[in-house]
């Protein structure tokens, strides 16, 4: 556990200037406003074999039971996906979706916390979300991550350690990516997609080495999630196609706060502000 701490200390000083980069040219040519789209056939996304929970779907009563009001229903993603991976060439960066639509993402991070409460929250709400794996807290426990899989939430790759990717030389880039991809893949079934550098912390050999261990983007966030509000990076408010950041912790890191309980907070904040939650992956097109 402390070593844990460490590590949400490092995340505010290894952040600190890669915000301030985003804030100057975003994370990629384009300024951090997405993937550039290519000419690739769109196709639905594989689920791997889960059941897909349909974002929306849950009763009142079941929102009551965690004293939630109920969010919007997330409206049908578009046909034609706005982001279009490659499976060749260099690895985009994106920091949120280009829609239109009056929708929001939520991914969570790491897997340290394993709270069967979570599970039982998610059952009743069919909230949709992404999970970004790290292989060195979710080891105790690989089971508890294929019951929130089996929701039709997806499982993408965080590295084995959970190191600063831009502190560390190429190799080591690569063991700690196409090692996590190696064993998500064997305990989840499919290989991830998307990677999420920690700390957001990435280089020109970070995209190295996603790209030649299996993953086809980088994908950051505009919002993070703490205890009860969001950390925005601009405009204090959410915008259409956000990327919220949230992490997989419990009451020693929440300060006595549980898992739902953070999580509660977020939906009510999403909900104050009048979005639906989207699964990511919808909006995404993999490479033909």
């Amino acid at each position: 556990m402390k070593r844990h701490n460490r590590r949400g200390r490092l995340y505010g000083a290894v952040t600190g200037a890669v915000v301030a980069a985003l804030a100057v040219g975003g994370c990629d040519a384009g300024g951090g406003s997405g993937i550039r789209p290519s000419a690739v056939p769109a196709r639905p996304v594989a689920t791997g074999g889960t059941t897909t929970a349909v974002p929306g779907t849950a009763d009142g009563a079941a929102w009551r039971k965690w004293g939630l009001t109920p969010l919007p229903a997330a409206p049908a993603p578009p046909a034609d996906k706005p982001v279009k991976l490659s499976a060749s060439g260099t690895v985009p960066v994106f920091t949120h979706i280009r829609t239109s639509q009056k929708v929001v993402f939520i991914t969570i991070d790491d897997g340290q916390e394993k709270d069967p409460k979570f599970v039982e929250m998610m059952r009743d709400l069919k909230v949709p979300f992404t999970m970004f794996l790290m292989n060195d807290v979710i080891k105790s426990d690989y089971g508890y991550f294929r019951q929130l899989q089996a929701l039709g939430n997806h499982i993408q790759n965080h590295t084995l350690h959970h190191p600063p990717m831009n502190t560390i030389p190429l190799a080591r880039q690569k063991e700690e990516v196409c090692g996590d991809q190696k064993i998500l893949t064997k305990e989840y079934g499919t290989a991830p997609l998307l990677f999420r550098p920690p700390y957001g912390a990435y280089n020109a050999n970070t995209k190295i080495a996603v790209g030649e261990c299996g993953p086809r983007a980088i994908v950051w966030w505009r919002e993070s999630m703490q205890i009860s509000h969001l950390q925005y990076q601009t405009d204090k408010k959410l915008r259409p196609g956000d990327i919220i950041l949230a992490h997989f912790r419990g009451p020693s890191e929440l300060k006595g706060a549980t898992m739902t309980q953070m999580f509660a907070n977020m939906l009510k904040l999403i909900q104050e502000q009048g979005f639906a939650v989207a699964r990511l992956e919808d909006y995404i097109q993999p490479p033909g």
